[in-house]
């Protein structure tokens, strides 16, 4: 007698979960909204005016994996050379910036980068006000805002400005000026996870494993 075959049964909360994961990473890749908006437009689209648990919603990995195979589904053909533009841009930037200790985290770095997607860097410097000045005396006209520290939520000041590109329109890029400090155990990813973010010399790799399987 023959075994029974195995069906893979997904609760109705773990279905609602990837439902909405779905429709947030449409919204990122279609119209380059953030994770959080998406997440929370995406849950009022699915559930309507209802009260919305928190173990319904998915978390940035499990949307940063549906963002992948939206791309694959239907940017295929456009999605891989934006992205490899967008990291050679960003290397360009991180080597323009070495001295403030730049990484790459968010889109550009996981690969998710779309046609709205910006240049995230963040800098562990010990003061924010010399990459003010670095920036001032290359002519670069930034804006000061803010963006919430990966650790502790608190603000931390982001400035970010205009990038002109060759024949094609300029890439915004965003610095996120961070304590010496923070950098500190932030390299470390969880086991079977990505890390959060790389230095110029991994973002390199990345550009050249991708110039390599193009060739091969």
């Amino acid at each position: 007698m023959s075994p029974m075959p195995e069906f893979e049964f997904t609760s109705p909360t773990e279905q609602m979960r990837a439902e909405i994961a779905a429709a947030a990473a449409r919204m990122i890749a279609e119209d380059g909204a953030d994770y959080g908006t998406a997440k929370r437009k995406a849950a009022k689209q699915i559930l309507g005016s209802q009260k919305i648990r928190g173990e319904i919603m998915p978390d940035n990995e499990q949307i940063e994996e549906e963002v992948r195979l939206y791309n694959e589904l239907f940017f295929a053909d456009t999605q891989p050379a934006r992205l490899l533009h967008l990291r050679q841009v960003a290397l360009q930037l991180m080597q323009d910036l070495q001295q403030f200790n730049p990484y790459i985290t968010g889109a550009v770095w996981n690969g998710t980068a779309g046609e709205h997607s910006d240049i995230h860097l963040q800098l562990f410097s010990p003061s924010a006000k010399d990459v003010e000045i670095f920036l001032l005396n290359k002519n670069v006209n930034f804006e000061v805002g803010e963006t919430s520290h990966f650790r502790t939520g608190q603000a931390v000041e982001t400035l970010s400005f205009l990038l002109p590109q060759r024949g094609a329109d300029p890439e915004l890029a965003h610095l996120a000026l961070y304590d010496e400090d923070d950098l500190r155990g932030s390299l470390r990813a969880a086991p079977g996870k990505r890390p959060e973010r790389g230095d110029a010399a991994a973002l390199a790799g990345l550009i050249d494993a991708t110039s390599e399987d193009e060739n091969s």
